[in-house]
């Protein structure tokens, strides 16, 4: 089935996320794309190989709006039928094939920025491949010039970023039609609403929201001078000031609710049992990792936790008053954000702060795409790119259905979730690709030192 280049998906209840409604129907796949959708009474094209969907759901591929990708566990994000993420930070170089991959890949699309630019003294340390430190306006200019030149897709700003830097990189990327965003969690210097009057577009994790509405507070300051909020029952009326205030500014949000929510949950956390979770087990895929950040939970749960239902008032509120609103997790960041898994909990939580199922499954597919005006995914129609998962169950009834996959469909091929974990890379592999990629990187460096 995997190498038919047209067949029929036939007599599944399609959920149509742009109309907001399903129906029973048949979907004709052509090559990469979906050519043609079917009601249930009309005549059906004979002589092509059928995928029987009587009884299953078929929705668009999930697209995860936030996560840092890898080589090593991307292939775990489409076995959880995600097809394509956003990649805020990273470094491009390093994540070429994924990005270079053909349509029908067993790993998802990536849509990209590059390294962040962040102020002195760094919070991931002084500039390196995955950071740019400054606080010289005319080297972040520099900076989003190499970046743009590199094809990247929009610009990150980091948490000890100041004004003015901010402002310079805001306007040197809009000479390239490139968007900004921030994660300003560590901000002490500018507040989500600073950032949007200077032009920002995206706010990661719904970050400086609390900054403007408490000005002097950040995460590792003396919370004793902050004793008087009462984070479990936050102020809603000045959320929805706030809010109304961004919306002037268009701003989009990307709240990441689920990585703050398995760290306060921490030890109990969210851990579904299945084919993608015990895939990472048994390659000790970020496992490691994670377990050796359980030492610092109590620095974890200090510095982010009190936030947690902070920012899902402000993404309810925002989303209430029209505002762009999208799924999406900071995998693989704090505690057990499972690749690919971590975003149906993501939906289970927007559903739990009042979305519907539909508004939920939008917020992953077709308001996703939009948000960063990609025009052929995100939606069940034709001349799109066929990226579909097809579930045993409703989502519409459940969202924790989401997570019942029985096939995926990228770029027009069908696959398995068992055969997508075959394309896993080893060890040995993803360590002779850093081995290159930190050559690569040198050599790259050396050539713009030479050129300054």
């Amino acid at each position: 089935m995997a190498e038919a280049k047209q067949y029929l998906i036939k007599n599944g209840t399609i959920i149509d996320v742009e109309k907001g409604e399903s129906f029973l129907g048949s979907i004709e796949i052509e090559g990469t794309k979906i050519k043609r959708m079917y009601k249930v009474d009309e005549r059906l094209p004979e002589n092509l190989q059928i995928i029987d969907a009587n009884g299953m759901y078929i929705i668009p591929g999930l697209i995860d709006m936030h996560c840092h990708i890898q080589c090593r566990f991307a292939p775990h994000f489409l076995a959880s039928g995600v097809t394509t993420v956003r990649n805020p930070a990273s470094n491009v170089m390093m994540i070429e094939d994924l990005l270079i991959a053909p349509l029908d890949a067993a790993t998802p699309r990536v849509f990209s920025a590059d390294r962040m630019i962040d102020g002195e003294p760094g919070l991931w340390g002084p500039t390196s491949y995955g950071n740019f430190v400054t606080e010289d306006p005319e080297e972040a200019r520099v900076e989003v010039r190499r970046q743009a030149a590199t094809g990247v897709n929009f610009i990150k700003i980091y948490g000890l970023a100041n004004r003015e830097v901010i402002q310079a990189t805001v306007e040197e990327a809009r000479k390239f039609d490139l968007e900004v965003a921030c994660d300003l969690i560590h901000s002490q210097k500018v507040s989500a609403l600073e950032a949007a009057e200077l032009g920002v577009t995206w706010f990661e994790h719904a970050s400086g929201f609390v900054q403007s509405l408490y000005p002097g507070w950040y995460p590792t300051a003396d919370q004793a001078e902050w004793s008087h909020i009462d984070w479990e029952n936050p102020d809603e009326q000045m959320i929805k000031e706030l809010c109304k205030q961004m919306l002037q500014y268009e701003v989009k949000l990307c709240p990441t609710l689920v990585c703050f929510d398995q760290a306060k949950q921490y030890p109990t956390i969210w851990s579904p049992e299945n084919l993608v979770t015990r895939s990472l087990e048994e390659h000790d895929i970020l496992m490691s990792h994670w377990q050796s950040m359980e030492q610092h939970v109590h620095s974890i749960k200090q510095q982010f936790c009190n936030q947690h239902t902070f920012t899902k008032l402000v993404t309810k509120s925002y989303f209430d008053l029209g505002g762009t609103v999208v799924a999406g997790t900071d995998t693989p960041a704090l505690l057990y954000t499972f690749p690919g898994m971590a975003l149906h909990r993501e939906l289970e939580l927007f559903r739990e702060i009042g979305l519907t199922e539909m508004e939920t499954l939008q917020a992953a597919t077709i308001r996703a795409a939009q948000s960063i005006y990609l025009e052929n995914i995100g939606a069940i129609k034709e001349g799109y790119i066929a990226d579909l998962v097809i579930l045993n169950e409703n989502p519409l009834e459940a969202i924790e259905h989401t997570k019942s996959i029985h096939r995926i469909v990228k770029g027009g091929r069908v696959y398995s979730q068992e055969e997508v974990l075959t394309y896993i890379q080893s060890n040995e592999e993803s360590e002779v690709r850093m081995v290159e990629f930190q050559s690569r990187w040198e050599e790259e460096m050396s050539k713009v030192e030479v050129g300054d």
